[in-house]
């Protein structure tokens, strides 16, 4: 079954790497519980000024469950979040 997002919040650009002109994209792994919580995150390509801005954001986020066999499961997926330049 498809993932839908119920609630995606947006990144800030963290004020260290605006003042240094940073911006770019971090790929998270996450892990969105039976829930639609999401319980863990790696950072599989990293940003460092914007890693941890990142994984904040998307522990935020909450999604419909995934249903398979008319049960909940968790389930684990990449993700992107993208910081713009300012």
């Amino acid at each position: 079954e498809f993932r839908r997002v119920l609630f995606r919040s947006e990144a800030r650009l963290p004020e260290v790497a605006r003042a240094v002109g940073v911006a770019g994209a971090v790929q998270l792994e996450i892990v969105v519980n039976e829930s639609g919580e999401v319980t863990d995150v790696a950072v599989m390509r990293s940003v460092p000024l914007l890693d941890e801005e990142a994984i904040r954001t998307v522990k935020q986020w909450r999604y419909a469950p995934t249903v398979v066999g008319g049960k909940p499961v968790p389930v684990r997926m990449d993700v992107t979040v993208t910081f713009a330049s300012p």
